[in-house]
């Protein structure tokens, strides 16, 4: 779609530092500055803002120019820099806030989409699937998407089963959902959400793995006496998948006679480059020649699978850790 002279100038300027833009804006009338801040407003809403536009339209205007710097400026440096230099404080905070009106009553889920995840999952918590359902669907994919993931399990299938029946809500009825979010969301402004327990037990394996054996094993077996369960997460979590690119080669090599091409294929699908390489570097010949044999007759294999092939290949190096025989180039 075409961009119009107001979105061009707009993102122009947003390809310019504060010192520059205050520069060129010093003779405009403040009625032109808002409806610039305001298409800003606009874009940076909307999710289109495009650094490849900003650049060409920034070419546009001048040609002797190399290369773009799309996006050195936030919205929020736009608005407190630029309009406080060139209109003073007070008359910056009157255009700020008839932008606001404006925007919000064009848009009334600018701000949502403006917040943070923890923000946004803080204050979503408690409300019925159709609130969430209608907000997850004003949100970008990738946005909605970790918001999703955030909610519990039951709050999730009901919002998703939700998101494919939803109702056609009137102007009036989403704006009010709207209003009831973003005041949340101003409630839980700059909050976090609180670490989950597997992130807070794979901190205490990781410290524990970094003792000597004997004290890391008493420490366990305390931990044993209050919850056995706990207890055995926390020995799973002391070496992971994700710890392998830490490993020495040497320990590594070991491990790997014992896995089976089959299930290393599996685990290698779709796996971070990092540890695709640590593996193939440290296999033979043969070995490589065989997996590569696997990977291409195997089918994509489900999440479910993947998971249980690199447990497949963390087991024995969490064995090989508890005799301690496994050796870390760093951890």
């Amino acid at each position: 779609m075409a961009l119009t002279g107001k979105q061009k100038a707009a993102m122009l300027l947003m390809s310019l530092d504060t010192t520059t833009v205050t520069e060129l804006l010093k003779s405009i009338e403040p009625g032109v500055v808002r409806e610039l801040a305001m298409e800003l407003a606009n874009l940076d809403a909307s999710g289109n803002r495009d650094p490849d536009n900003e650049i060409k339209v920034a070419r546009e205007f001048y040609n002797s120019l190399e290369k773009g710097q799309a996006g050195t400026l936030s919205i929020k440096g736009f608005f407190n820099e630029m309009l406080v230099s060139l209109l003073g404080k007070e008359q910056a905070e009157q255009i700020r806030s008839q932008i606001k009106q404006t925007t919000q009553k064009k848009d009334p889920f600018i701000e949502i989409r403006s917040a943070n995840i923890d923000e946004l999952v803080l204050a979503l918590e408690g409300q019925h699937q159709q609130t969430i359902a209608l907000v997850l669907s004003e949100l970008s994919p990738n946005k909605s998407q970790e918001v999703l993931s955030h909610l519990s399990e039951d709050v999730r299938n009901k919002t998703v089963r939700k998101m494919t029946t939803l109702d056609v809500l009137g102007p009036e009825v989403r704006r009010r959902i709207a209003l009831m979010i973003s005041d949340r969301i101003k409630d839980f402004k700059g909050e976090k959400l609180p670490e989950e327990r597997e992130q807070t037990l794979r901190k205490l394996a990781i410290m524990l793995s970094g003792l000597e054996k004997d004290l890391s094993g008493r420490l366990l077996e305390e931990i044993g006496k209050e919850d056995e369960e706990i207890s055995k997460k926390v020995r799973n979590l002391m070496i992971t998948w994700e710890d392998i690119p830490f490993i020495a080669d040497r320990s590594l090599q070991e491990v790997l006679r014992s896995v089976d091409s089959k299930r290393l294929a599996v685990a290698l699908f779709d796996a971070d480059e990092e540890i695709v390489q640590k593996i193939r570097s440290n296999i033979s010949e043969r070995a490589a020649e065989s997996l590569d044999e696997e990977i291409s007759l195997m089918q994509e294999p489900i999440e479910k699978e993947i998971q249980e092939a690199r447990e497949d290949v963390a087991r024995p190096l969490r064995e090989a850790s508890e005799a301690g025989t496994l050796r870390f180039t760093r951890k």
